[in-house]
């Protein structure tokens, strides 16, 4: 069994006592330590000159230093290559060993597994466009984008959620109520709503009960824009936003726009 380390005081005063003249075996019989311990403390008082403990190398690692570095490398260039890919890798150069050894390597570089975000399709057509639209604007006034109102078509889940979803529990709670999303078959329905805020609040709200054409879109603003913009106190000159839908974009609703007097604002593709 391992002995029991001695305080830095004790191994402070056998350094004292050594300084003073005594020797080993006097150190040892007046502190009541074994003559060895005291032996060992002074050759390491002598080599670094401190009696405090040093880093101690721990348990040897199973991967060279050249693999812990390639694991980095490839998980630096290639982002989604997975823990077995990358076990794959190791074994080939006959250094296996288990997948939490990798991540833990990985970790300790500062690289841990998330879950992929999801952004829109962008090409370089798309990119210029947006900076052109955000430098267009940089000179507008905050009381410009005050007669913005926006909006936009949504799905609406009625039951349960298809995002993913984590939460914090301890193990062995997986299926506790508290830590559930209740689901029903077949999915639980959705719907398909249309809806308009701008700086002031919400606008009007008008469920999508049919499939969504040129038609049905008119129509919806018809009943629903001009009130919103009317309730919202945005004045006859407010900006209108819609994304660039092709039932958005059709020559009959930007005939209506034009014939309402609306103005449309330009927005670039794919945001």
């Amino acid at each position: 069994m391992k002995n029991k380390e001695h305080t830095k005081q004790v191994r402070d005063t056998v350094v004292e006592r050594f300084k003073a003249g005594f020797g080993y075996k006097k150190i040892s019989q007046a502190l009541n330590i074994p003559r060895s311990t005291v032996q060992v403390i002074i050759l390491k008082w002598k080599e670094y000159h401190t009696t405090a403990n040093l880093p101690r190398p721990g348990r040897p690692s199973k991967l060279s230093a050249h693999t812990r570095r390639r694991l980095i490398r490839d998980a630096v260039k290639r982002p989604m290559i997975t823990l077995d890919e990358l076990q794959k890798t190791t074994a080939e150069v006959g250094e296996s060993v288990h997948r939490t050894t990798i991540s833990h390597i990985l970790h300790k570089s500062g690289l841990y597994g998330r879950v992929v975000r999801t952004k829109p399709f962008l090409k370089d057509i798309h990119k210029k466009c947006c900076l052109k639209f955000a430098t267009s604007h940089l000179g507008d006034t905050p009381n410009m984008w005050k007669k913005v109102l926006w909006s936009n078509e949504t799905k609406i889940e009625l039951f349960g959620n298809n995002a993913k979803r984590y939460v914090w529990r301890k193990s062995n709670t997986a299926h506790h109520p508290e830590h559930t999303i209740p689901t029903v078959k077949h999915g639980g329905g959705s719907i398909m709503v249309w809806a308009c805020f701008s700086l002031a609040g919400t606008g009007k709200m008008a469920k999508i009960d049919v499939k969504m054409d040129g038609a049905k879109y008119r129509t919806i603003l018809e009943k629903n824009l001009m009130e919103s913009a009317k309730d919202l106190r945005l004045g006859r000159r407010f900006v209108f936003q819609q994304d660039n839908d092709p039932k958005h974009k059709a020559k009959s609703t930007m005939e209506w726009f034009t014939n309402k007097h609306i103005q449309v604002l330009e927005w670039p593709s794919q945001t």
